[in-house]
């Protein structure tokens, strides 16, 4: 009945409009999101344990940092391509179930490793199951929602990341601080493992419920009128579009893969920073920062999806990138500080600046990639965007704080001038990449709107 559906809409991220109601498009945004705080915690929960690790596994920071960033991101970033195409035909709620088994089930299977060879093994496999969500969450919610609520569902998509990367500090804090002991443990199968490791366990396997509710989300795609539209676009067009636009696509994707640089590189190394720098516990480091990014990292996301609304409503073509830059310019002063202040007071209330600006681009973020690409490339637009994005930040990010302070400063207490070189660069670099950008984001989205 048409009364259960939300009307078509000019301005819908799908040309014919969302053919699901409006409750059917948040129960997916909830389940969608709900997926996100999963795999952000079973991807965080490393920065927990770089102490343990350091010492029961003999690792350098670098070591970790290649367990943080490079293990997980390369093949994470890497199959986005083949599963973003598998994305625009396929069942795409099967996708994001499928995925959420596989990096729930890899995060456990962390829990048993022996050795920094198969640490590094079971992180490719989280990898490899995260890589199915982004491209299935973006296209999903695209066609669920009009382009004037866009930005808004993808901002509570997003609050996932944070919520998960909360719980992942916080629970971790909790659990290490109790389990953290000399010796090793047996588990029923006859491995011996870390007291500490059991962490994996408590993170991992709650995700397979979250497979499971994954494919309760209505498939909107089952609705539609075949035609030229639902058609299988080859990745070759998908690039040959994205050259065509490539100032858009490729300046706005690594202008938010810098801002992601820092983020993962504050995320990575700040309970270090103040366990080295100010003498704090991992416990009290772990519960800082997952207090601070659980309940103010969705704040700002939620505030940057309402400001990018608001001005698209107000006729900014370019609303996401004005956020983007917002939030950049924020990141730019409050990260580059925090660092290098010497009061522990002017630390902890820069950090909660810090979670504001470093959250509030991501709804936004997700609505521009969503907007540049026509409807039937986004599960492969959205992959090739998570390419850029993911392996540019989650390699350079954790590493390029790690090497700064082993091979440039060659002191550990320097992590905090590493730190906040990171974040002056990085933000400098989006601020110049998102400006270059703009116009050119309008004419593309003009010339979406226009062969609607």
């Amino acid at each position: 009945m048409s009364e259960s559906r939300t009307a078509p809409d000019a301005s819908s991220g799908h040309p014919h409009g969302p053919l699901v109601s409006p409750a059917q498009a948040w129960y997916a945004v909830a389940v969608l999101t709900l997926a996100n705080v999963s795999g952000f915690m079973d991807r965080q929960i490393l920065n927990l344990l770089v102490r343990p690790l350091r010492r029961d596994f003999g690792l350098s920071d670098t070591e970790v940092s290649l367990l943080m960033g490079l293990s997980f991101t390369v093949f994470y970033s890497v199959l986005g391509l083949p599963i973003g195409r598998w994305v625009d035909r396929g069942a795409r709620p099967r996708i994001v179930a499928l995925g959420a088994a596989i990096w729930s089930l890899l995060t456990a299977m962390t829990g048993s490793a022996r050795t920094f060879g198969q640490l590094f093994a079971a992180r490719i496999g989280v990898g490899v199951g995260e890589a199915t969500l982004g491209p299935a969450a973006v296209s999903i919610i695209a066609d669920h929602f009009p382009r004037k609520h866009l930005a808004s569902a993808m901002s509570v998509y997003q609050m996932g990341s944070f919520t998960g990367a909360g719980l992942a500090y916080a629970l971790g804090a909790f659990v290490v601080g109790r389990v953290d002991v000399p010796g090793r443990i047996t588990l029923p199968w006859g491995a011996e493992i870390f007291p500490w490791q059991t962490v994996f366990f408590w993170v991992g396997l709650p995700g397979l419920l979250v497979a499971l509710l994954a494919l309760t989300i209505r498939e909107p795609r089952g609705e539609r009128t075949t035609g030229p539209r639902d058609a299988e676009i080859p990745l070759g067009d998908v690039l040959r579009y994205m050259r065509t636009n490539v100032r858009t696509i490729g300046a706005m994707s690594f202008g938010f893969a810098c801002a992601l640089s820092v983020n993962f590189g504050v995320g990575a190394w700040l309970a270090t920073f103040l366990e080295r720098t100010h003498h704090w516990t991992i416990q009290q480091a772990g519960m800082l920062q997952g207090a601070l990014t659980f309940f103010v990292g969705p704040a700002g996301v939620l505030l940057g999806g309402r400001l990018t609304d608001a001005w698209a409503r107000r006729g900014l073509v370019d609303a996401p990138l004005r956020v983007g830059m917002v939030g950049a310019a924020g990141m730019l002063v409050s990260a580059g500080l925090y660092p290098i202040v010497p009061s522990v007071p002017l630390v902890v209330a820069l950090l909660v600046a810090v979670n504001v600006f470093a959250a509030l681009p991501w709804g936004a973020a997700s609505a521009a990639v969503a907007e540049a690409m026509p409807p039937r490339m986004r599960g492969q637009g959205s992959a090739v965007y998570q390419l850029i994005v993911n392996l540019v930040a989650g390699v350079l990010g954790p590493t390029a704080v790690a090497l700064l302070t082993d091979k440039v400063f060659g002191d550990p207490l320097a992590v905090r001038y590493s730190l906040a070189i990171l974040a002056v660069v990085g933000m400098t670099l989006v601020l110049v990449l998102l400006a270059w950008a703009r116009p050119a984001f309008v004419k593309t989205v003009e010339r979406l709107k226009v062969a609607d």
